[in-house]
């Protein structure tokens, strides 16, 4: 029995795969606030042009700087597994592999795209960043680069994880990070907030506000925001996940993958495995690619596509994605990762080409599934990651009702070993699902109302 795919390290991919460049339909551009295109040059407050550069290429591939190749080599090629004993409970037909990001040093597939920002920033001369983060991986992860690297590093967590998970706080703080709970008395944006809503659970939205004011209001012009999520050069650098899979898929003779599937809140897992996939549907390959998300922040099912602002405060630039409107806030789950508001552009461009197909799960379900998945494969999932297992073992279990033998491949994100808390609550009866009412999906939506909508979305063809 083979249960872990390996590669050596000289066969890491050393080229990211770019999706825009092979997309059917270009990709829209960010909006500024008088409705017009931005230019790179007014990105620059905020990112270093080296990853300005990265965000607007169109190019197909793009060279891994051998000095972060030299950096993920800790923990990288990550293995991929075959889930026998997963498998052996559904008594499905199906073979399911599993890309295990868990083992990297902070727990998640966070840090590959964490390392390669913070590279890119201290060649551009940057010495401190800020950032957002919702469950605490990304904070995690760009406090582990920051360290690795020598940066400063301030994290805005959103203040229910925060709550939720103290002890990400404190990985975080053990790799030099200073991290406070959002919205904050800090910043304007958090006190603008606080003033409203002095009780909020805070959102994503509001911490990225707080990061990016943070950033741009540094007299010294020597801090950069930083983003874990959401924007094409985050999700290029993920998909080296995708590349090693296919190699290792490869190397045992798998010739044909039929379901993908990865959760997604800003996009970035779901994307790192996913994409180099997309690229092998839009040649003609046969691939059921599915992206999930919580029913209570239904982004890509229920939401529009539109243009919308990538947080609360409406400071970044008017982004072409499914959105729910930069003011909703997320009920409390315990899937932090994916309480956004939002869904990547490129995620979202590849939904309305129909090359993938989103799906909205409950928290009850995936919390029933990671507990199947660590009573049979023994890692305790994340439960950003669980939602990915449920489906999974819906697939599966179709698999079986169809008789079947398919290849089903999933994005592991991260472990859950700092969100056992949801786990206690689980086990004690304590958890509920929280499906997004109609009235306050419409409520949320009035946000967007006036903005400028996609040109092809005005015309009637989405």
């Amino acid at each position: 029995m083979q249960v872990k795919v390996l590669l050596n390290e000289d066969e890491i991919p050393r080229q990211w795969y770019n999706l825009a460049a092979d997309l059917p339909t270009p990709m829209q551009p960010p909006l500024g606030p008088d409705g017009n295109p931005i230019t790179p040059d007014m990105l620059a407050p905020v990112f270093p042009m080296n990853l300005i550069e990265q965000e607007v290429s169109s190019e197909r591939w793009i060279d891994i700087p051998e000095e972060i190749l030299e950096i993920l080599y800790r923990w990288r090629p990550a293995p991929l597994h075959r889930a026998h004993f997963l498998e052996k409970a559904l008594d499905t037909p199906a073979r399911i592999y599993y890309k295990n990001e868990s083992i990297s040093p902070p727990g998640s597939h966070k840090p590959n795209t964490a390392v390669a920002q913070a590279w890119y920033n201290k060649q551009f001369g940057i010495t401190r960043l800020t950032t957002e983060t919702g469950a605490g991986q990304w904070g995690s992860a760009l406090a582990f680069a920051c360290s690795l690297l020598g940066l400063e590093c301030k994290v805005y967590m959103v203040r229910i994880s925060f709550d939720q998970k103290p002890f990400r706080k404190t990985m975080m703080e053990t790799w030099g990070a200073n991290c406070v709970a959002s919205p904050s008395t800090e910043t304007k944006a958090g006190n603008d907030i606080l003033a409203k809503l002095p009780d909020t659970p805070g959102s994503l939205g509001i911490a990225i506000s707080e990061a990016i004011e943070a950033a741009v209001t540094d007299e010294t012009g020597k801090s950069r925001y930083s983003l874990g999520s959401v924007l094409n050069h985050v999700l290029l650098h993920q998909t080296i996940i995708g590349l090693e899979a296919k190699k290792q898929l490869e190397k045992i003779g798998e010739k044909k993958v039929d379901v993908v599937i990865g959760c997604a809140g800003g996009g970035s897992n779901f994307s790192g495995l996913a994409f180099p996939f997309v690229q092998d549907k839009i040649n003609g390959a046969e691939i059921d690619i599915i992206p999930v998300e919580p029913t209570s922040c239904p982004t890509m099912t229920r939401a529009p596509f539109a243009y919308d602002h990538g947080d609360t405060a409406m400071m970044t630039p008017l982004l072409p994605m499914h959105s729910l409107g930069h003011e909703f806030i997320p009920p409390p789950i315990h899937a932090g990762g994916l309480r956004y508001h939002g869904i990547a552009p490129l995620v979202s461009q590849a939904i309305v080409e129909g090359l993938i197909n989103p799906r909205a799960l409950d928290q009850l379900e995936s919390y029933q599934a990671a507990v199947l998945f660590a009573r049979t494969e023994g890692i305790i999932p994340a439960p950003e990651t669980s939602h990915a297992i449920a489906t999974v073992i819906q697939e599966a279990k179709k698999a079986k009702e169809e008789a079947k033998e398919k290849v089903i491949i999933f994005n592991f994100s991260g472990h859950g070993l700092m969100d056992l808390t949801g786990y206690e609550k689980f086990f004690s009866d304590q958890l509920v699902d929280y499906p997004l009412p109609e009235d306050e999906l419409q409520k949320s939506l009035k946000s967007i109302e006036n903005l400028p909508k996609p040109e092809a979305a005005k015309s009637g063809r989405w």
